[in-house]
């Protein structure tokens, strides 16, 4: 019960409040919500500990928990968390350190179950319990590595339970199997595991050696924080890289000041446009009543089709080479979407006109049809500008989340404008001025 409340309100107490709280934990539920807290958690607890706890809690963890926890501290505390490690630990963290955060080098575990491939089945249970009582943090699988370290096949602890005592570990291990780069992505990589389903996935350099295994529970925690901050770009934010009530409020008004500066100087772009179409305006005061409607269901259909394809590549199932095909989708499924809402935009101006006769003057049947076909012209704009803009976002290698909702929804409140009026225009010119021009 202790552990579940001081999950609750762990965020909210202060440093030296969460270490009070943590000791008085019974030793057992210490452990345990130690190793459920996320890194930063940790770094911060370790750092508020007296020297002799933190050695003991330091070498509590597996060396990829260490080496993100050590991550998490500042730069010149990081030191004095390593130097809490013994020798041997010390050498695998460090080695971890030297992989970018997000790669699979840097997600890894070093201490895994390896075998070799002229070993009996008999041999090899005998030697992974021996492996299993030292240094090793997990056998799901067990890897099969020749003299040089390169990782030649892989077995599941089940084939090798069900397979005779005496025969050859080549003969039950898989040749063909899962595996990744150390410098992988971590979005890649969380790929991988969605596709084959795997607890683990061992990782290899340039020459097929064996350098570690990262399991189900780290790419868990990667795939979190890539949805994260995937949302919060869509959302018109930088990424905010912690939790929201632990980023200060000078950090968190720089993040968000950058986009929502560039967006307000983007929207200054409509006035622009709108400046462009004053005479319109004047012939028919009754066109600017219909440009929030105009220019909110262009900026919503957008922002759909934006999120939708930066999610989908976010999740592997649309790749650059596919963009042709979500042109063609988003051109059909634009045309339908702009042709219900100009069909629902057309009945209720005619709808309004007659139950109140004076709404749109005499000629309310060329509004009706201006804003119905600038809808339909619009919400279809909307679609394709808003599924195409990842895509021209990743080709120039930048991050297509940046296609946030907001950016496009400015995008095409701007060239919406210029489609209504231009729309406008062209009705008014070819019916003749009917609209009454002030004056």
């Amino acid at each position: 019960m202790l552990h579940t409340n001081i999950n609750k309100i762990w965020s909210e107490l202060q440093q030296n409040e969460q270490l009070e709280q943590f000791r008085k934990m019974p030793s057992e539920q210490s452990q345990q919500f130690f190793w459920e807290l996320s890194s930063r958690d940790q770094a911060h607890l370790l750092l508020s500990m007296p020297v002799d706890q933190r050695f003991f809690w330091m070498r509590a963890l597996e060396p990829d928990d260490a080496a993100d926890a050590i991550q998490e501290a500042p730069i010149e505390s990081r030191q004095a968390l390593l130097s809490c490690l013994d020798p041997s630990t010390h050498n695998e963290v460090t080695g971890l350190l030297a992989y970018r955060e997000d790669v699979a080098g840097g997600l890894m575990s070093p201490r895994f179950a390896t075998l070799r491939a002229n070993m009996t089945v008999a041999q090899a249970l005998a030697y992974l319990r021996r492996q299993a009582r030292e240094h090793v943090e997990t056998v799901y699988y067990v890897y099969i590595v020749n003299a040089q370290e390169c990782l030649i096949g892989v077995s599941s602890l089940r084939e090798l339970f069900a397979a005779p005592p005496e025969a050859p570990i080549k003969s039950v291990m898989k040749h063909d199997f899962v595996r990744a780069r150390e410098e992988m992505d971590q979005e890649e990589l969380s790929r991988l595991f969605a596709e084959h389903d795997l607890l683990a996935i061992p990782v290899v350099d340039s020459q097929g050696k064996m350098k570690g295994i990262v399991t189900i529970d780290d790419i868990v925690d990667v795939v979190q924080e890539e949805a994260t901050e995937d949302i919060q770009k869509i959302g018109g934010s930088e990424a905010l890289h912690a939790p929201y009530l632990e980023i200060s409020l000078l950090d968190m008004i720089k993040k968000r000041a950058g986009w929502l500066v560039l967006l307000f100087l983007s929207e200054m772009l409509t006035t622009n446009a709108m400046a462009q179409y004053q005479s319109e305006i004047a012939k028919a005061v009754v066109l600017a009543v219909f440009i929030p409607l105009i220019i909110s269901s262009g900026g919503n259909s957008g922002s759909q089709a934006s999120t939708l394809v930066v999610r989908a590549m976010a999740l592997g199932q649309v790749d650059l080479k596919d963009w042709w095909k979500v042109f063609r989708r988003e051109l059909m499924v634009g045309l339908a979407l702009g042709l219900i809402i100009g069909a629902i935009g057309l009945i209720r101006i005619l709808a309004w006109q007659q139950i109140f006769p004076q709404a749109y003057g005499p000629h309310y049947i060329l509004i009706a049809a201006t804003v119905a076909l600038s809808l339909i012209c619009i919400v279809l704009w909307g679609g394709i500008s808003g599924s195409m803009l990842p895509f021209i976002l990743r080709k120039l290698g930048l991050d297509p989340a940046s296609a946030s909702a907001p950016f496009v929804a400015t995008l095409v409140d701007v060239t919406g404008l210029v489609i209504y009026f231009s729309m406008a225009g062209f009705i008014l010119h070819f019916g003749n001025n009917l609209f009454r021009i002030p004056g």
